[in-house]
């Protein structure tokens, strides 16, 4: 593999010292040039990104790795050793540092795979041109397929050799395609062959556990604007194989444009799906959320504390005492995505649920017992008392008194 003019520009993780102590470390064993950083770190700093984690490939067998930090006094934790993976720790910082590896076989979810010294091999076995280029500790570029920096510079999203191939060797790759045109593919440069192998072979996702289609799903949204991945995903036909049923897609573009920046890929979910219980479950049937997903997402679409722009501060603090703040804020935001031209109302609400403090009901069972009452009438009564306490807004006076009356009521 040779390298290329390429060279990183200067970028803080590359000298850092806890990044030169592993190198010092592997190299140490396997001679220079053995490890070389690849993935992520090298793509985000050709694009001028951040490089949040740093991934190395090494010549190194993983016992060999866990060898070198160990002498070198660094900690080794092998999190992926049948894969080739280790986890080197220096200064309280993980690198992951995988073995060069070459698939044996594959069946659409997994990989068989035999360690190599071939860097091309390597670059061979991953996704996408753009994740296939390696530098080494001085910055030089290695780019073994020949467009990954190309890649880079232009925003396409290009599978290493032939699309179709790629795909069958794991169907999560044409979620990936779609996830990484959202992060980092331009929808003008969008790759043909791509897009209509991802059509073509749309239905291999159904042989994907729910949980890699959720995690990857999650990672799309989160994107800081992904709504031209989805359209293309959308006319590609994937959506269909992810979310089942009808996509709210105004509603979706509305709340992506409307939150300017504000990244949350859960109300996202929420506003693509649809709102009645029944319809929302299936939209979501083939995904695994977790349980506080789900009622997040059940909370935003219930109804029975409603949620309008046109309500006013008071109804606005007792719906906040009922639901919440988190299902009030979602149902504000999915009301104003509803009717983007309302952004006054939607504020104003927005506003109340970041400011107010939610009160607590100053009476209990204690006080209950004081003003005569027993068995289920405590519960019916104390019931009462809050529903008229939230509908005069909370005054901090009057609550005894109407104890008092419900004492009085007959059957209590």
């Amino acid at each position: 593999m040779e390298a290329g003019m390429t060279r990183l520009p200067p970028v803080s993780w590359l000298t850092d010292p806890a990044t030169v102590a592993v190198m010092d470390a592997l190299e140490a064993a396997g001679g220079e040039g053995c490890a070389r950083f690849v993935g992520g770190c090298v793509r985000n700093t050709l694009m001028g990104r951040a490089a949040d984690d740093i991934d190395i490939a090494t010549r190194l067998r993983p016992d060999a790795v866990v060898a070198a930090l160990e002498t070198a006094g660094l900690k080794a934790i092998p999190t992926g050793v049948e894969h080739g993976t280790v986890t080197g720790v220096a200064q309280r910082r993980p690198f992951e540092i995988t073995t060069l590896r070459r698939d044996v076989s594959t069946d659409g979810r997994r990989a068989t795979v035999a360690f190599t010294d071939d860097w091309v091999a390597d670059a061979a076995r991953r996704d996408f041109r753009l994740n296939a280029i390696y530098a080494d500790r001085d910055g030089q570029v290695f780019d073994p397929t020949g467009g990954g920096v190309e890649d880079a510079e232009f925003g396409r999203i290009v599978f290493v050799g032939d699309a179709e191939q790629r795909i069958q060797e794991d169907y999560l790759r044409i979620l990936r395609f779609f996830r990484f045109q959202a992060w980092y593919g331009r929808e003008d440069a969008a790759d043909g062959a791509a897009l209509a192998a991802c059509a073509r072979l749309k239905h291999g996702i159904r042989q994907l556990s729910a949980e890699r289609i959720t995690k990857e799903l999650l990672k799309l949204l989160a994107a800081p604007d992904p709504r031209p991945a989805l359209r293309l995903a959308r006319r590609a036909g994937v959506t269909d194989e992810v979310l089942l049923g009808e996509m709210n897609r105004r509603r979706w573009a509305n709340l992506v444009a409307l939150m300017d920046g504000q990244v949350d890929a859960l109300l996202r979910l929420k506003a693509v799906t649809p709102d009645e219980p029944g319809a929302l479950d299936h939209s979501l049937s083939r995904l695994r959320l977790s349980n506080a997903e789900l009622d997040r997402l059940h909370a935003a679409a219930d109804e029975t504390w409603p949620v309008s722009l046109d309500m006013g501060a008071r109804e606005a603090r007792a719906t906040l005492y009922r639901i919440g703040r988190q299902a009030f804020e979602d149902r504000v935001w999915l009301r104003w995505a509803e009717a983007p031209d309302r952004p006054e109302a939607a504020r104003a609400l927005l506003a109340i649920a970041g400011t107010w403090e939610r009160p607590r009901f100053p009476l209990g069972g204690k006080e209950a017992l004081a003003a005569g009452l027993s068995g289920p009438a405590v519960g019916k009564a104390l019931a009462a008392v809050e529903d008229w306490w939230v509908a005069q807004d909370f005054p901090a006076g009057g609550l005894t008194e109407k104890l008092a009356e419900a004492a009085q009521e007959p059957g209590a």
